[in-house]
């Protein structure tokens, strides 16, 4: 059998549960003697509780002093005992050269970051042929020549490059509705 918490049952005993926790702890309570004795002693204690409120005078500007007292007395402890260290400012960590070093990292870092995030150089010369995809299309280019598979006009255009030297596109023509796919190869 699970019993119900203290909390629970502190509750039942002033009458502060809801409707649904207090009827399933007054079956509980009607099966079981050990959480009866503890809510019948929760509300003898419930009784006793006004008579605590009648506390005699407290003399509070002798308590303010002593606590005043007690605070100095503790400050002055602390000086006695605080060693004479150095701020970590002034440490030997904290000089211009290391800062310096680590000033100079961050701009290295930074420039790296910047020099990979630029263009890539082009690997291709423009003797050999290449596939590219341009603004309008698909293009096979070697030398001065090239090829165009024009796809102006298409909104969305979908590219697939492959392994071999193959690059392909796929649209739909905005007028007609017809899919469209094309594929160039390189040899």
């Amino acid at each position: 059998m699970k019993h119900p918490s203290q909390e629970v049952l502190a509750l039942h005993a002033g009458g502060d549960l809801g409707w649904m926790a207090r009827w399933k702890t007054a079956r509980h309570l009607a099966g079981c003697e050990r959480c009866t004795a503890e809510v019948g002693a929760f509300a003898r204690f419930r009784e006793t509780l006004p008579q605590l409120n009648q506390i005699p005078e407290v003399p509070w500007n002798r308590v303010a002093a002593d606590m005043r007292a007690n605070i100095r007395l503790g400050l002055a402890a602390g000086e006695c005992v605080r060693s004479s260290d150095r701020p970590l400012r002034d440490s030997p960590l904290f000089t211009g050269a290391r800062a310096t070093l680590a000033l100079a990292s961050v701009l290295a870092l930074m420039v790296t970051g910047l020099m990979l995030e630029g263009p890539a150089p082009s690997m291709a010369s423009s003797n050999e042929p290449m596939v590219q995809a341009t603004v309008n299309g698909i293009q096979s280019r070697s030398g001065d020549q090239a090829f165009g598979l024009m796809h102006s006009g298409a909104r969305s255009v979908t590219y697939t490059v492959g392994a071999q030297g193959t690059l392909g596109a796929r649209y739909t023509d905005p007028e007609t509705g017809n899919v469209t796919m094309t594929k160039v190869y390189v040899e």
